[in-house]
């Protein structure tokens, strides 16, 4: 179902190396005034959130004369090193108050951050809506034989896995009970998918803005311990000096902003109504829809 990809240094390399030939004058064609207007993005496959966003945006882009490569990295710590090296220039969604917060204690002073595009999101763990009994974080220690001891988790690199680990699991004491076990988030909504399909026990790591929130018969639990803390808002991140080297590119992505219901339909569209590597015809297909949101953005690259 997804494509290979190549490694995290080969994929560095290639984008490293068409900086280089745009600088030298080899590479994309510049605007009026000679500046460089090629712009390069991290994306990690199968996180939905950057899929969105950064389609969208290069769908803009592109459409107002800038070119736009994709660097696809296999986690949040090549991303954050990437972006604070300038080996990419924009991550266009980054949970930097709570979820990445560790990413940004070690590089946040090599990255600018250009705003918030979403306000309210949320990490939490979740079950099927049909386990009528559980109902809070509290409720799962004496469930554990149902669950087979296992929380499915995502990526061992997300700032969901790290405060799932370290703040939710011992504040819970799941630790006695419980294994947090991880992989990816296709393969985590695979078993979520076989789980609910069957209307069997599953409990999942999850977050919103998220697609599968509306696709999958799931809720959330109630943590009265707050471990998961509170409500934050995405950001759109860059690498030192963007604003400076792109300045018509650095505001029209700090006056970029998707509600929920936005940030919903382009997710699903992405994951549920085209292939993996039509991400960007299907953000095409959705600004089509959206005309004001394209039309807000361009305004700021006249």
């Amino acid at each position: 179902m997804f494509k290979r990809h190549l490694s995290v240094p080969a994929r560095l390399g290639v984008a490293m190396l068409a900086v280089a030939l745009v600088a030298t004058g080899c590479g994309s064609d510049g605007g009026a005034d000679g500046a460089d207007k090629t712009i390069t993005m991290g994306v990690i496959p199968g996180w939905t959130d950057q899929s969105a966003t950064t389609y969208v945006l290069k769908n803009v882009m592109e459409d107002n004369g800038y070119t736009v490569e994709i660097t696809e990295l296999n986690d949040n710590a090549p991303m954050y090193t990437a972006l604070s090296k300038g080996d990419i220039d924009v991550l266009s969604s980054a949970w930097p108050e709570l979820t990445h917060k560790t990413y940004m204690d070690t590089y946040g002073k090599d990255l600018e951050d250009l705003g918030v595009f979403f306000e309210g999101a949320t990490s939490f763990l979740a079950v099927p809506d049909y386990m009528e009994d559980i109902n809070s974080i509290d409720d799962l220690p004496a469930h554990a034989d149902e669950f087979d001891g296992t929380i499915t988790g995502i990526e061992p690199g997300a700032g969901l896995t790290r405060m799932t680990k370290e703040d939710v699991v011992p504040a819970y004491g799941l630790d006695k009970d419980f294994e947090l076990q991880l992989s990816s988030t296709p393969a985590m909504l695979t078993e979520l998918g076989k789980a609910t399909k069957a209307e069997e026990p599953i409990v999942i790591t999850m977050w919103k803005p998220f697609w599968a929130n509306l696709n999958f018969p799931i809720k959330a639990l109630e943590d009265p311990e707050g471990a998961f803390g509170e409500p934050e808002d995405l950001h759109v991140l860059a690498r030192e000096g963007f604003s400076d080297d792109q300045p018509e590119v650095a505001e029209m992505m700090s006056n970029f902003t998707l509600t929920e219901e936005e940030f919903g339909t382009i997710e699903g569209m992405i994951v549920n109504d085209y292939e993996q590597g039509e991400e960007e015809e299907a953000a095409a297909d959705w600004l089509a829809d959206n005309p004001e949101v394209a039309d807000e953005l361009a305004a700021h690259l006249a």
